[in-house]
């Protein structure tokens, strides 16, 4: 087993030609920072196995970005647009299948983490959510696309519009995951899965992935003049009133005062 990032994210081979990377950020939620991200984007470009299974320690999968310390917005989106995009493009770039098992509650920037794998598993006590209309963030165009490529664009809208979390079956429902299990079965269904994944023949799944990618990506295409329209929207959102305050209420649990600017 290797340790990464001060052994907040470990790595190990469960079953035959199956790695695991866990994290294993506890004390604070199996949050994500950019120590973490960086280390996760490293170990995807040098594992060697026909599927990557991810899971966390605990009972939470990923609480999303460690925004409690963040001291300013010019930080801020450093932490959430970089490493986490690095890490993101880590996986979609990853050759073979990955299955996220997801043993708890997978919020934010967790939960895109594990859409962005192929297959999820959750444990049936999780719960699922983005929070970002809670923060005053506007989320990236990429990563709504990836909601909305996997359960379609009401069920998108509800999730970001509302802000609320679902339930493991509502999730499974809705297509946000794909099968859920007992709490105390979770890691031992995840690797099940991973090695079933990982017995097929590999040019098949990495012909496959590769196949379903580029037909998800044709129909994901944007004008570049919209593109960049979207982008410089996301990027003002970290230079408003309304994002500052919403770090702030989150650092000092309380409820943010809006302003609209």
């Amino acid at each position: 087993m290797s340790a990464l990032a001060g052994g907040r994210l470990r790595l190990d081979f469960p079953a035959e030609h199956v790695a695991r990377l866990t994290i294993d950020n506890q004390p604070r939620r199996n949050a994500l920072d950019r120590e973490l991200l960086d280390a996760f984007a490293g170990a995807l470009g040098e594992v060697d196995a026909r599927c990557l299974l991810l899971t966390a320690a605990g009972s939470i999968f990923s609480a999303g970005y460690d925004i409690g310390d963040l001291t300013s917005s010019d930080e801020a989106e450093d932490v959430v647009a970089h490493p986490f995009e690095a890490a993101l493009a880590a996986l979609d770039a990853f050759r073979f299948p990955v299955v996220a098992a997801l043993n708890g509650h997978a919020i934010g920037g967790g939960l895109e983490l594990a859409l962005a794998c192929d297959l999820r598993v959750a444990a049936a006590g999780a719960k699922l959510g983005m929070p970002p209309a809670r923060l005053g963030l506007i989320y990236s165009h990429t990563g709504l696309r990836r909601f909305v490529d996997a359960i379609g664009a009401p069920r998108t809208r509800e999730l970001f519009f509302t802000a609320r979390n679902i339930d493991a079956e509502t999730a499974l429902a809705w297509g946000l995951v794909n099968r859920v299990v007992p709490d105390d079965e979770l890691p031992d269904a995840g690797v099940e899965l991973a090695a079933g994944i990982a017995a097929n023949a590999p040019l098949s799944l990495e012909g496959n992935k590769r196949a379903i990618g580029a037909l998800l990506a044709a129909e994901g295409a944007l004008d570049p003049v919209v593109e960049r329209e979207l982008v410089a929207l996301r990027e003002s959102c970290f230079r408003s009133e309304d994002f500052r305050e919403g770090v702030r209420a989150f650092g000092e649990k309380r409820p943010p005062r809006w302003q609209g600017r």
